[in-house]
């Protein structure tokens, strides 16, 4: 119904868990609601968030962040839509307004709808994880033989739904869950089992097989040897056995507390996260007499608010068992007969996924093509890892992280020469400052003198008065040379590859021009080989995460330069950037 602001309508929570999928199959839905129905609008997001604008975060406008985005993205008529902080696309965008509320974004699209249909990249990317359905749900379904109780056989041809929720009490367990399942089963004895075939979808299965478990001898459920044809299946059946006993003593009507089982269901998970966001505990510590007390408050209002059949949302799934079983007939004779010509299982080949796989799964979710091994290895050009590396450090980042050079075609970075200046003025003392405790301490370790500081600040005014870019560069470079030949007689200096002479008789042609001070008149001092040692670094790097996932790929790859596989067996890195 119709609260304050906000139209009556039609809304709904889904816990969908590990599976993603079933997220976008609701999207789908949704869409495909108001494409049929073209007076419904629809917005949608998860505990994340806009996940529709996480998913097209590469096209989205400038002005787009998650603080201005609530009640702008809607699905309408079939299409997604954005509204933007100023009513007109032309106008200038606003990122002050505040976000429009539910009966403004609705009046906007109703009135002028395809002035805020989203821009084509966005709507392509959020099309391409729901392109498929409704066909691709049967590929996301997965059918298994499995050795159940004939009481568990005979709930899931009523209710195949449920079979989500035993698969999540088993996966979810707790040693207090596993309690009823030390001694013999009361609701699904071991004696009364049944070769069946159960559809799982995908998610649910390896949840299920991927879990390793040991049953506890005192239940009655043991297992054949891993070399039997049908071990798959009396594994699978004796998990999902445990998941079912788990929900039935559960169940209010077995368990002689009735609150315990309404606050352990994710409703009462999800009320009590939102008291905590609304500060309900005022700052006390969990545990301490004050927090007890306002939380057995909100347990009493709560059981009180879902013990009604009016206001009850969440059905327990264990109830819903029991009361199946009363009134579902269970004949043996039947399942024997069935299980004598199951279909075929299907293939679980698709739970293992190989390196190659992976990467092509990654790269075409990046959208990206995929060069053959025989291109990577006759065009790779190293020279692209260093001019990219440069393009990325010269970028400006800022505490949303740094823009990656995407485009080759980008403009060169312009130095600013009087920019330059003004900093180097700041750090050679133009502008002095005070001396913090730490500068005077290094002062009397060193044995710096009153006479000392006096000379210096008769320099720092001299060279306020007489110092041009020239000489402060020239100045700069001094230093650096200087600290270069000392580095160069320790470790730090040989750990570093130093130009060749012919490759660098060019540059040092062009560093005479820069004074006497420039250090290429010394022949020992071979400058270092910049490109060359960014590249080796990278290639040891890259060498070292041995195919796995690394900062060095990573880096690389959003910057869209791909490294070939390493074929060598050793010293790799070196070879390939001699």
């Amino acid at each position: 119904p119709r609260a304050g602001d906000t139209p009556a309508h039609i809304g709904g929570t889904t816990v969908f868990g590990d599976n993603v999928e079933d997220e976008w199959f609701i999207v789908y839905l949704v869409r495909e609601i108001t494409r049929d129905f073209p007076g419904l609008a629809a917005r949608i997001d998860d505990n994340d968030g806009e996940f529709l604008l996480i998913e097209a975060a590469d096209f989205l406008p400038k002005w787009l962040n998650p603080e201005n985005s609530e009640n702008r993205v809607f699905f309408y008529k079939g299409e997604l839509h954005i509204i933007p902080p100023s009513e007109t696309p032309e106008q200038e965008c606003d990122l002050s307004a505040p976000c429009p509320t539910i009966p403004e974004a609705l009046a906007l699209l109703s009135t002028r709808p395809k002035e805020f249909l989203a821009a084509e990249p966005i709507r392509a990317a959020v099309n391409k994880r729901i392109d498929g359905y409704p066909e691709k749900i049967q590929a996301s379904l997965h059918r298994a033989h499995c050795f159940v109780p004939a009481g568990i056989a005979a709930v899931l041809r009523h209710r195949p739904s449920l079979l989500a929720a035993a698969v999540q009490a088993f996966y979810l367990r707790d040693p207090a869950d596993l309690r009823p399942c030390r001694r013999p089963f009361h609701t699904f004895p071991a004696e009364q089992r049944v070769m069946t075939v159960v559809t799982f979808t995908r998610c649910l299965y390896a949840q299920l097989v991927q879990q390793k478990f040991v049953p506890d001898r005192r239940s009655g459920y043991t297992l054949p040897v891993p070399s039997h044809p049908q071990y798959k299946a009396y594994e699978l059946g004796m998990k999902l056995a445990h998941g079912f006993e788990i929900l039935c003593s559960k169940s209010s009507k077995v368990s002689p507390d009735s609150k315990r089982n309404v606050l352990s269901g994710p409703l009462w998970e999800r009320f009590l996260r939102s008291l905590k966001e609304k500060d309900y505990f005022k700052g006390e510590l969990e545990g301490s007499a004050k927090y007890s007390e306002l939380l057995h408050m909100a347990e009493d209002f709560f059981q009180h608010s879902v013990t009604t059949p009016e206001s009850s949302v969440e059905a327990n799934p264990g109830d819903e068992i029991l009361a199946l079983l009363q009134t579902t007939s269970i004949d043996l004779k039947e399942f024997e007969r069935e299980a004598a010509c199951l279909p075929p299982e299907d293939d679980d080949s698709w739970l293992d996924i190989t390196p190659d796989a992976l990467d092509q799964l990654l790269k075409e979710a990046r959208n990206e093509p995929l060069p053959s091994a025989d291109e990577e290895e006759q065009k790779y050009d190293l020279a692209a890892v260093a001019e990219s590396m440069k393009a990325f450090v010269s970028k400006v980042s800022t505490h949303e992280g740094a823009e990656m050079p995407w485009s080759s075609d980008e403009s060169h970075v312009t130095f600013d020469v009087d920019s330059f200046t003004k900093a180097l003025d700041r750090i050679l003392g133009a502008d002095s400052e005070e001396l913090d405790s730490d500068d005077l301490d290094e002062e009397e370790e060193f044995g710096f003198s009153d006479e000392d500081d006096e000379d210096f600040s008769a320099g720092n005014q001299r060279q306020d008065q007489k110092v041009s870019p020239d000489e402060l560069i020239g100045s700069l470079k001094s230093y650096m040379n200087e600290m270069d030949r000392e580095l160069a007689q320790t470790n730090v200096g040989k750990s570093f590859t130093t130009q060749k002479k012919g490759a660098s008789s060019v540059k040092a042609t062009r560093s005479e021009s820069a004074g006497p001070d420039s250090g290429a008149e010394d022949p020992e001092l071979a400058p270092v080989d910049v490109d060359m040692n960014l590249v080796a670094n990278l290639l040891e790097s890259y060498s070292a995460q041995a195919g796995l996932a690394g900062p060095t790929s990573n880096i690389l790859q959003s910057m869209g330069v791909y490294l070939p596989e390493n074929t060598d067996c050793s010293g790799s890195s070196s070879r390939a950037a001699q």
